[in-house]
């Protein structure tokens, strides 16, 4: 599938998924490219970055979040990368896609780091049959496992805690988010995508999951939520 979209010279945009490489926003920062090359239909080559007459030192063995322009249009995936090397006189970073190709619109995807106090837990057998359907129907008063939310975007999220969740399987995901001012309780349906526990803290894993079944006023107010925050970010940097 990659090589159906993608092609050589194609713009990208590569960010962090974790890391420190933040910018004044608060978010991890995105750096533009080229594709040079696609390998194999998980595999591809792009330019590392330049920055001011400098290469970016993306590190190997991250993972990363790809946007990619091309003629069919906008698309989204996750890769790690995996070797950088010079060929041809060109500084190559050579990732491996972990995650599927998939169409994005632009805003969705912008990720903003935090610090949310979330509660999760498993949905029941009723739940995932109607998320399977392509609905939602979410049980109250459950109990769930606290965690904090460290990214989020209008596609997914990111959280760490001790709760431990399958991939592919289905979660609820319950918080709160300030808009116009005001605390506005949350309750959402997601994907797990990946799972990975954390080295430095044993018993506690970060998931990433994808949110599912989301109607379009849910994901505005999250998006909007995302752009509250990011503007906040910015005008405390301008000492605002």
């Amino acid at each position: 599938m990659l090589s159906k979209y993608v092609a050589p010279g194609n713009r990208i945009e590569i960010q962090a998924i974790r890391g420190t490489r933040l910018n004044d926003t608060g978010t991890n920062k995105m750096y533009k490219s080229l594709v040079w090359d696609t390998i194999s239909d998980d595999r591809i080559e792009i330019l590392i970055p330049i920055e001011k007459n400098k290469l970016i030192a993306l590190p190997i063995n991250e993972e990363y979040d790809l946007y990619i322009y091309t003629s069919s249009g906008q698309f989204q995936c996750s890769a790690m990368a995996v070797d950088k090397y010079k060929s041809e006189n060109k500084h190559l970073l050579l990732l491996e896609l972990t995650t599927s190709l998939k169409k994005f619109q632009r805003r969705e995807y912008f990720r903003l780091s935090c610090a949310l106090e979330i509660g999760t837990r498993a949905l029941v057998e009723e739940e995932t049959e109607a998320i399977l359907k392509g609905d939602r129907f979410i049980v109250p008063g459950l109990p769930v496992k606290k965690g904090i939310v460290v990214d989020l975007s209008g596609g997914g999220m990111r959280f760490v805690g001790r709760a431990y969740y399958k991939p592919d399987s289905f979660i609820c995901c319950q918080g709160n988010i300030i808009l116009d001012g005001k605390e506005k309780e949350t309750t959402l349906a997601a994907k797990v995508l990946k799972v990975r526990e954390l080295q430095d803290t044993p018993g506690s894993y970060e998931h990433r999951v994808q949110f599912v079944n989301l109607d379009a006023r849910e994901r505005e107010e999250i998006i909007r939520y995302i752009f509250e925050e990011e503007r906040k970010h910015r005008n405390r940097g301008k000492g605002l």
